[in-house]
């Protein structure tokens, strides 16, 4: 004769609905964390893709500016060039009335804006005015751009004037467009648009590392050896 199971305790089974209860989380609660990290990942490898495809032409270009900046001595852009030429002025943008209740400024007796367009249509000056100055005898203007300046010195007296311009060739231009040099508001904020673009790109990369499960510890691991390498080559060789 066959020993039959005893009957399961009422007790026994509270217990162990009670165990499993407090041990794993609800079904719906796992199931909002599993969505919510998809999207998360999904945020982010859009982010990661385009903002790199957008921001790759900035990316390529200074990096390759840092090469060139680095290393000037490395590339042969073209020569320096130098231009000079001589023309004269209407002497009455020279000598203007300073307005009334002001001191005696040279600089406000001269009109600006005429000479510095005068300057620009005949010999084709480039560049923003970076300095206009004035004295009883003379003025100096100057033009700078990335690559190029142009100074201009006017006789008040008499009108004349001579110009010189500079071209420093295209590695000093693009080596002044890496550094925001006499590139004017608009290129500096590109510059700031492509290193808020960098970091995301870098950080979005980072978050999308701890989604991969393989690659997780040795990607944190080479990250930790190339910020180790930054901080010692700058604490121990920077002087």
């Amino acid at each position: 004769m066959s020993r039959s199971n005893p009957p399961r305790s009422n007790i026994a089974e509270r217990l162990r609905r009670k165990n499993d209860s407090t041990t794993q989380p609800p079904r719906h609660a796992r199931s909002l964390k599993r969505r919510l990290n998809i999207k998360l990942a999904a945020w982010m490898r859009w982010l990661h893709i385009y903002l790199s495809m957008f921001g790759l032409a900035a990316v390529l270009f200074f990096s390759v500016t840092g090469i060139t900046l680095n290393h000037p001595d490395w590339f042969f852009g073209e020569a320096e060039r130098r231009t000079q030429a001589e023309g004269q002025i209407n002497v009455k943008w020279l000598h203007l009335e300073a307005p009334s209740g002001t001191e005696s400024d040279p600089t406000r007796q001269v009109a600006k804006l005429e000479v510095v367009e005068h300057l620009r249509t005949l010999h084709g000056i480039k560049g923003a005015v970076a300095e206009f100055r004035a004295d009883e005898n003379e003025c100096l203007v100057t033009f700078k751009g990335p690559g190029y300046v142009a100074d201009a010195v006017i006789d008040r007296s008499t009108g004349r004037y001579s110009v010189t311009q500079q071209f420093h060739g295209f590695i000093a231009i693009i080596n002044d467009l890496h550094k925001g040099r006499d590139t004017g508001p608009a290129w500096s904020i590109l510059i700031d648009v492509s290193a808020v673009a960098m970091t995301v790109i870098s950080l979005t990369g980072l978050v999308l590392l701890f989604y991969l499960k393989l690659r997780r510890i040795p990607g944190l691991v080479v990250t930790a050896v190339g910020t180790i390498v930054v901080v010692l080559v700058y604490v121990l060789w920077v002087p």
